[in-house]
């Protein structure tokens, strides 16, 4: 029986959070990131059974890693402090990043086949995982005047939940909930719209297993169903934070000269292509998932360690004899 949730305790999380945005938004951006750099490293330092499962994941995937535990120590702080700042990022990118200034926040050029797909009359899924800072290409699609939708899961917190759909809806995109808006999202895809997903999550036993990072992954496959249903695209990029380049044309807001992504797309799937394949679903997941993979490798990083990806592993078929 799930234990019952208390208001009081949901609400006190909410007015701090609230309470941290209030001052994030007070201070000078610089202000802001050095104390997202001290809550990762309090997090690093003070959480270890989370610093654990993210060292486990690094050393299962980068097997050179096991030999250098600096390098690998050094990664997992960097990690924290990657997502800990793309928080407070997506916080004051709501009121920094505007339609006049967006090239001082991310190049796009990089993303080859994402415009085409964009302005496809076909449905697209945009496809990542939790790397870099997905918000961030929701926030500026939304800015550009394009109408797209993300799935997202509901937050246990009522308070919190309403108040991260309020901010994520700010800047023109739709959020459909996980679990609950099937009906709209199938809707969505009907019409040709386009939806963004996240695709690192493990699907459980019943989920479809693929190679990831050498090891057989739990992958959920609703995105290949979707793709061969609708006729949609699969898009799969990631928004990498990177060294400011010569492209950002525009200047960024004192104190985020460091808020610089770029939209990588590293494949663009086409369902047609698996029309006649029986195994369709699992080769087009596993053509996925090897290009997100490959885009992690690219920048380690900045990808998410700490989720129990390879969760659940295939039960092993008993033979005939040993039954």
């Amino acid at each position: 029986m799930a234990r019952k949730r208390s208001k009081k305790l949901d609400l006190a999380v909410y007015l701090a959070i609230r309470l941290l945005v209030c001052i994030v938004h007070a201070v000078p951006p610089a202000v802001s990131f050095w104390l997202s750099d001290r809550i990762a490293w309090l997090l690093y330092r003070f959480v270890p059974s989370r610093k654990r499962i993210a060292l486990e994941n690094l050393h299962a995937s980068f097997p050179e890693l096991i030999g250098n535990p600096k390098r690998a120590d050094q990664i997992v702080l960097d990690m924290y402090r990657h997502f800990i700042r793309a928080v407070f990022e997506a916080l004051l990118l709501s009121r920094k990043l505007h339609l006049s200034n967006w090239r001082a926040f991310i190049d796009i050029y990089p993303a080859v086949g994402l415009p085409a797909a964009m302005f496809s009359p076909r449905p697209a899924l945009l496809v990542t995982g939790h790397f870099g800072n997905w918000e961030m290409a929701g926030c500026l699609f939304g800015r550009l005047g394009f109408k797209t939708y993300a799935i997202a899961r509901v937050l246990d917190n009522p308070y919190l939940e309403r108040f991260v759909l309020r901010l994520r809806q700010a800047t023109g995109q739709t959020i459909i909930a996980k679990n609950d808006d099937f009906d709209r999202l199938t809707s969505v895809l009907a019409n040709g719209g386009k939806v963004s997903t996240l695709a690192d999550q493990d699907a459980g036993p019943r989920g479809v297993f693929v190679d990831f990072f050498g090891r057989p992954a739990s992958t959920h496959k609703a995105i290949a169903l979707m793709a061969i249903e609708f006729d949609a695209f699969i898009v799969v990029l990631g928004v990498p934070r990177v060294p400011r380049t010569n492209r950002a044309s525009a200047t960024p807001p004192a104190g985020m000269e460091s808020t610089y992504y770029t939209s990588e797309v590293e494949e663009v799937i086409d369902p047609r292509e698996y029309a006649e394949r029986p195994d369709a679903v699992k080769a087009i997941t596993q053509r996925y998932s090897s290009a997100l993979e490959r885009i992690i490798r690219r920048h380690p990083e900045q990808y998410f360690w700490l989720h129990r990806r390879w969760k659940h592993q295939p039960v092993a078929r008993k033979t005939k004899q040993a039954a």
